[in-house]
């Protein structure tokens, strides 16, 4: 289903946008706002590989069958209504992928400026919390920009570094969250994934969890998100 590590398509920078636009669109409701949790099953998505194309197929599909059916009682206000149809997508276009020299890649939708700039408020965001933990990451933040125009040259990694560098502020901020915080992230988890369990396999459940958890965690901490792809 994921693509070979080496492979790295540049048009995937709006993956984010790109599903919440099209959601919103199935949705009819163009005011409509993702929750953190539809926001952690996009990133699940996009970690397990799955082509932008199958979870529009899937979003799609998902609301065909929706409205099809004769009582329609509630609506559809989650992204994890259409979990499992944009895995059965996903499936089925595994084996149809076209060969690598076939695809075309786009130029990535931000300058090498944009890119630095970047970089460096992520660093100065993690310099305001004045934690001295964060002082490396921030530094390491810096190098990257300085050095934006070399970066600019292979952003996939560039994706592997900024990866790494957020695994780490990540653990960092997990030593300093309590067992409270985490409980009450937890529960808070379990209500809003009950009516959506019955849709979604173990895998995707523990994929999600952990995002999901993740997410909230540097929500709650003040921390940007590294990757290229919060780029906006």
């Amino acid at each position: 289903m994921s693509e070979p590590e080496s492979f790295w398509p540049q048009n995937y920078f709006n993956y984010f946008t790109e599903i919440e636009e099209h959601f919103q669109k199935a949705r009819a409701t163009g005011l409509f706002l993702l929750s953190p949790l539809d926001w952690a099953l996009i990133e699940t998505w996009k970690n397990a590989g799955i082509p932008l194309e199958a979870v529009e197929r899937g979003i799609d599909v998902a609301f065909e069958k929706w409205r099809s059916r004769k009582s329609r009682i509630q609506m559809v206000n989650s992204l994890t209504y259409c979990a499992q149809a944009v895995l059965a997508e996903a499936q089925a276009m595994a084996g149809l992928a076209p060969p690598r020299a076939a695809r075309q890649e786009s130029s990535p939708p931000f300058t090498v400026d944009q890119l630095r700039a970047y970089l460096a408020e992520n660093a100065a965001q993690l310099r305001t919390l004045q934690i001295p933990q964060y002082e490396e990451i921030a530094a390491s933040l810096e190098n990257l920009a300085a050095a934006a125009d070399q970066h600019y040259q292979d952003l996939e990694q560039l994706e592997q570094r900024l990866t790494a560098l957020e695994e780490k502020m990540i653990a960092i901020a997990r030593t300093r969250w309590s067992d409270e915080d985490l409980f009450a992230a937890r529960r808070e988890l379990d209500r809003q994934l009950r009516d959506y369990r019955r849709k979604m396999t173990a895998e995707q459940l523990a994929m999600l969890e952990k995002q999901y958890l993740e997410r909230h965690l540097l929500e709650a901490a003040g921390l940007p998100r590294l990757s290229l792809f919060y780029m906006r």
